[in-house]
């Protein structure tokens, strides 16, 4: 080894030798160790590391030989005349080197010069005897770096890993085990990848657009409960006391839309079930899609309002009514029915104005009447006649009646412009109940006849009896708070009136016994007076003769 930092002792053991074979440390002149040479082991040749000596240093050595001298040759090796010593380096020939120079001493011999201790060695390679040679080896297949097709034989001087020759070639270890298995995994990854684009490639449609390997995934979770004061939650709470009307009668037919209350009763237009009457039927189905027959109760063209009677409720709950009065504009409300026979439909909206005098029922009609409504802009059309209109809290606060067109068409019906209107539940309360405990509804007035030329503000009594009727009815409700003829009516509980037909609908929503503050004009004065509502009398009905 020339690149370790050891003592002269370990270097010494490295070449095979003991540290007694080394008195003076390896150190000295030729000319001393030629003085020596008479003792038993002076007669030993010395032995100077590879690339290191008195050779100059910028002569090339052989690898592995600079210690026991150059490889044999082909002739060398059939020499016959005498043993030869074999040079030190290919590099001098028998009289190149002085002697004393290079390390070699002139007056060795060469005889056992193939130990280190002296001692004769019968089996070095190095000597060629007097009898003929052997045959040279065969070179191996491959050399080791000291020739083209030439190495030592396994054992002699010089060979690989032997004494005095190179070191042994590094022996090339494999990858290990778990290399080789991560790399199939990559392989195996790697063609599965390349294997799924292929196919897709192969699969996927030429310009068609279409994709077999698309998805959208699936839907995202989610509940379907709502906040009861939601649209939806209202709507969940009233549908199963909405229910809808099929009406035959005759030639005609109808349809519509009620509401079950207290009893098993479901309350409706009087416009919806008018038909049925005397002899046609009813058939109700529920919000569970079953179905059955009902039977007029009564019913009251004047402010059309009719109730039903089913036969079987299959146990809908019923309704909660609300309070019409504490109604403001800007409220919202849900409007349920059945509109052009689509049954459960629910449309939202507002309320967006109170008292509006609006025409119930068929227009052109005997039993047209006018009612003081509340105006709503959610959808109602054809069908949602009867329905709930509620509030937020799932309460009644009017009955759908009627809605608001630009024009009809000829044998058909206008659809919803946001303009629909609704029966104050306050007045559909007391109608119902009417109905129910009698058959029949009192009709609200205050006893007086209306001028209808009159163009200015408010509303004016008639001065002179129309056919055969007096402008104010004797000693009815008006002439007893103290209204006489040509008076002018401003304004009813606070409303400033527009035209008469809106104090007839102010009028007919009001029950028979409820007082009303009136603020009216005679002579320039303005004066009020408190009008106690009385009842129509009740005509009698028609028999056969």
């Amino acid at each position: 080894m020339t690149d370790d930092a050891r003592t002269s002792h370990e270097a010494h053991d490295a070449e095979g030798r003991t540290p007694s074979d080394f008195t003076d440390g390896g150190h000295g002149t030729p000319e001393s160790r030629r003085a020596d040479s008479s003792g038993p082991e002076s007669s030993r040749p010395e032995f100077l590391p590879a690339g290191e000596g008195p050779f100059p240093a910028e002569q090339p050595r052989d690898d592995g030989w600079s210690q026991l001298g150059a490889p044999p040759d082909r002739a060398r090796w059939g020499r016959q005349d005498q043993p030869e010593l074999l040079r030190h380096d290919d590099r001098y020939d028998d009289g190149d080197v002085p002697p004393g120079e290079g390390g070699r001493d002139p007056g060795f011999t060469g005889e056992h010069w193939g130990d280190p201790s002296g001692r004769p060695r019968h089996d070095t390679a190095v000597f060629a005897s007097q009898a003929a040679p052997p045959p040279p080896p065969p070179p191996p297949a491959q050399a080791f770096g000291m020739g083209p097709g030439w190495a030592p034989p396994p054992g002699s001087l010089g060979a690989p890993g032997s004494f005095g020759g190179p070191p042994p070639a590094p022996v090339r270890r494999g990858p290990r085990t778990a290399t080789l298995v991560i790399l199939a995994l990559m392989v195996a990854l790697l063609a599965s990848t390349l294997g799924s684009v292929g196919t897709y490639l192969l699969t996927k449609p030429a310009g068609s657009g279409r994709d077999p390997s698309f998805s959208l995934g699936g839907a995202p979770t989610g509940s379907n409960v709502r906040p009861p004061e939601s649209v939806a939650g209202v709507a969940s709470k009233v549908l199963p006391s909405v229910v809808s009307l099929a009406v035959e009668g005759g030639a005609s037919s109808s349809t519509g839309s009620g509401f079950l209350i207290k009893g098993g009763y479901v309350v409706t237009n009087n416009h919806v079930v008018a038909n049925a009457e005397p002899s046609g039927q009813i058939q109700i189905q529920f919000n569970n899609r079953k179905s059955t027959s009902a039977i007029v109760v009564g019913t009251d063209p004047e402010s059309d309002l009719a109730v039903v009677k089913p036969a079987e409720t299959f146990g809908a709950p019923e309704i909660t009514l609300g309070n019409s009065d504490n109604v403001v504009v800007g409220d919202p409300v849900i409007a349920i029915g059945s509109p052009l026979g689509l049954t459960g439909t629910v449309t939202s909206g507002i309320v967006s104005s109170l008292n509006r005098p609006v025409q119930a029922g068929e227009e052109n009609s005997s039993e047209a009447t006018w009612l003081s409504a509340v105006q709503t802009d959610a959808a109602i059309n054809p069908g949602n006649s009867g329905g709930p209109l509620v509030n937020v809290n799932g309460e009644v606060i009017g009955v759908n009646s009627a809605i608001a067109t630009l024009g009809r068409s000829v044998g058909g019906q206008s659809g919803s412009i946001g303009l629909g209107f609704a029966i104050p539940v306050n007045h559909a309360r007391r109608v119902a109940q009417e109905l129910i405990t009698t058959g029949k509804a009192k009709k609200s007035r205050i006893g007086v006849a209306i001028d209808p030329t009159y163009q200015g503000v408010g509303v004016r009594i008639a001065t002179e009896p129309r056919q055969g009727t007096q402008p104010v009815e004797p000693n009815g409700p008006a002439a007893q708070a103290g209204l006489k003829p040509g008076d002018v009516i401003l304004e009813v509980e606070g409303v400033v009136l527009q035209d008469g037909n809106e104090l007839i609908a102010m009028i007919r929503n009001r029950a028979p016994g409820e007082k009303l503050s009136i603020k009216y004009q005679r002579g320039g004065q303005e004066n009020i007076a408190t009008v106690t509502v009385g009842a129509a009398p009740e005509q009698p009905s028609p028999k056969p003769s």
